[in-house]
């Protein structure tokens, strides 16, 4: 694994101190940053601010990007902002950036990210790169996927997918898959 190594970590930026979607991220953080992972995501609040706290703590390098579509000014653990115009500019970056994707439970937003991740790499617009999920909230999605272009002949598309269920084994599959 190199240093240099970016995770991009897509989640909801509703998730306040104390709240277990909070913590989570926070923990995501830090096991990518103990893995020497520089920790990429949208820079504002919520999960966002919570894998960027953890991965500084840890030592590790933050990316965020953020756009002029919101008004909202980066968090303070973010070491390096890049700031773009546009909404889709900003997903486009976080996309570009990422050696893989981390995707916690989050809204259309977050979906947005998973989706248009999934379909670069699907449509060989990027090249193969790993998504992790954690936890059950995307599990549904996943599969009813899977299924559906299973049925269109297109094959397995949740090979490029892993789920697992805390972030240590989030960051121990990553650091196995960009070795």
């Amino acid at each position: 694994m190199r240093a240099s190594n970016v995770v991009s970590v897509f989640g909801s930026s509703k998730p306040e101190e104390g709240t277990p979607e909070f913590a989570l991220a926070f923990e995501v953080g830090a096991a990518l940053g103990k893995q020497g992972f520089t920790v990429c995501n949208g820079g504002y609040g919520g999960t966002m601010l919570a894998s960027a706290k953890g991965a500084r703590q840890a030592g590790s390098r933050t990316i965020g990007v953020t756009s002029s579509y919101f008004s909202r000014t980066v968090n303070p653990w973010i070491q390096e902002e890049i700031r773009v115009g546009s909404f889709v500019e900003r997903l486009l970056k976080l996309i570009e950036l990422g050696d893989a994707y981390v995707v916690l439970k989050g809204g259309t937003g977050t979906l947005l990210e998973l989706a248009a991740a999934w379909e670069m790499i699907n449509k060989q617009v990027i090249g193969k790169k790993p998504i992790v999920i954690i936890g059950s909230f995307w599990n549904g999605v996943v599969e009813t996927l899977r299924e559906e272009l299973l049925w269109e002949g297109m094959g397995d598309c949740t090979q490029y997918i892993k789920a697992v269920d805390s972030a240590e084994a989030c960051a121990s599959y990553l650091a196995e898959k960009l070795r």
